[in-house]
């Protein structure tokens, strides 16, 4: 069984689409409605034409039949004379054969004479004339009592009509004609032809109007979806340009913050802790009140270097330019299980040379990841998951925790930049992040989607 091809078709503009559719649309309805007014023309045209004979022969048939009221057969004078005005005369031209039928299918005179006497059944015309009805047929010369006139070869007009008693009204008799239809044919031929020319030039006028409005809409419609396409491919191209700046300025940024840790423990850092020897130095030196300003100071610079110390241990990054994630990401993990003490399980896939802001943006995400993981699942069943599908980078941190019904807000020391801040992180990088429970078993997932198109 063939297939249909949708993906042709809707490759296809509305204009041709509405052409081939509605051209087999219009088609249909024009050789129904041809096929219609044809029908309605020669039923027409036979109608009035055995009415105005039916009309015109019962003038002269009736009078000579309404001893057919009173008895069931012709009386012989009535015969010879019906015959006689079918003879020779200019009704007998037009008028090639008669039969005068009685109820039953009973044949009473006919031009035949042999079919005179015999029974036939009866027709649905003949049944219905028995009504009151003039009916007729156009060479339809098929029945049992038609073999007479259909060995003639020409076109007839088969018409009955009801003969009534002059009296009364009722029908006593119904008498068939075969008239000649030579010129009938001729016309309903051309009645025919003209009607279905009718048809067919009002629906190629009908598609033709509906065409040009359908092509002129559809032309208006490829010049939109175009220019649309175009306004979506700037939008992609600004799009992965305004990705890559903020790439850029996320690693500018990350660098800087490198910097100001650094700067932080070299130079804040070692002053504070030369003040703090200084101040131990002087603890024996002073007593009573001093002292103990002295001990408040000395705790003040204290508590100010571990600040100092963990400011700078959460700006700090590893080695960025020449490591790759794998490296990267391992050297977080393993720095996790060294302060925790729990287990991590690692499944890295190679992702190939990345920029230095998406390796910044994964370390800050699996650090982050893992201490979620640690505070809000107690360390259980900690797995960091790496991959690539195509252009999208997919990063996930998971765990055997209860599971949280929302996104925790990281607090205290530990919480880093925070999942909020890392949310805009990555979708400033054309990522996205999902976190929810897993769908294997008890547990969270926090996942990392991210579109490296326009992080370059």
């Amino acid at each position: 069984m063939a297939r249909v091809d949708f993906g042709a078709w809707s490759r296809l503009s509305l204009a041709r689409q509405f052409a081939l559719a509605g051209g087999v649309v219009m088609l249909v309805l024009a050789g129904f409605g041809g096929y219609f007014v044809a029908n309605r023309i020669e039923e027409v045209a036979v109608r009035n034409t055995a009415n105005a004979t039916a009309l015109y022969m019962e003038s002269f048939i009736a009078p000579l039949t309404q001893d057919l009221a009173d008895r069931s057969d012709l009386s012989e004078e009535s015969r010879l004379k019906i015959g006689e005005l079918l003879a020779d005369t200019a009704l007998g031209k037009r008028v090639v054969s008669f039969k005068i039928w009685r109820p039953g299918g009973l044949l009473v005179d006919a031009s035949n004479l042999e079919m005179v006497g015999q029974r036939f059944p009866p027709t649905e015309n003949l049944k219905k004339a028995w009504g009151g009805e003039v009916r007729a047929d156009f060479n339809d010369t098929q029945d049992e009592e038609d073999a007479a006139e259909h060995a003639l070869g020409i076109p007839l007009l088969e018409i009955y009509s009801p003969i009534r008693e002059i009296k009364s009204g009722k029908v006593i008799a119904v008498a068939e004609f075969y008239e000649v239809a030579t010129q009938l044919k001729q016309d309903l031929a051309w009645a025919r032809a003209m009607g279905w020319l009718t048809v067919a030039g009002a629906m190629a006028l009908i598609a033709a109007s509906l065409f040009a409005v359908v092509l002129r809409g559809s032309r208006t419609i490829d010049r939109q979806v175009a220019a649309l396409k175009d306004m979506a491919a700037g939008n992609l191209a600004l799009r992965l340009r305004v990705q890559g700046a903020s790439a850029r300025f996320a690693s500018v940024n990350d660098q800087a913050l490198r910097r100001i840790g650094a700067d932080l423990h070299d130079g804040p850092a070692q002053l504070m802790g030369f003040a703090a020897l200084r101040l131990d130095a002087l603890k024996g030196q002073v007593s009573g009140a001093a002292a103990d300003d002295l001990a408040a100071v000395q705790r003040a610079v204290k508590d100010s270097i571990v600040e100092i110390r963990n400011i700078s241990r959460g700006l700090s990054l590893p080695d960025i330019e020449h490591k790759s994630l794998e490296d990267i990401l391992r050297g977080v993990v393993e720095a996790h299980i060294a302060r925790t003490g729990t287990p991590v399980e690692v499944d890295f896939a190679a992702v190939g040379a990345l920029p230095a802001a998406v390796k910044i943006c994964c370390f800050r995400f699996v650090q982050e990841g893992l201490n979620n993981a640690w505070r809000h699942a107690e360390g259980h069943g900690q797995a960091v998951h790496l991959r690539r599908e195509g252009d999208v980078l997919v990063l996930s941190v998971l765990d055997r925790g209860p599971g949280l019904a929302q996104l925790p807000e990281p607090v205290g020391d530990d919480a880093g930049l925070g999942l909020a801040g890392l949310t805009d992180r990555v979708e400033s990088l054309g990522g996205h992040i999902r976190f929810g429970n897993r769908d294997d078993g008890p547990g969270a997932e926090l996942r990392m989607e991210l579109d490296l198109r326009g992080a370059a």
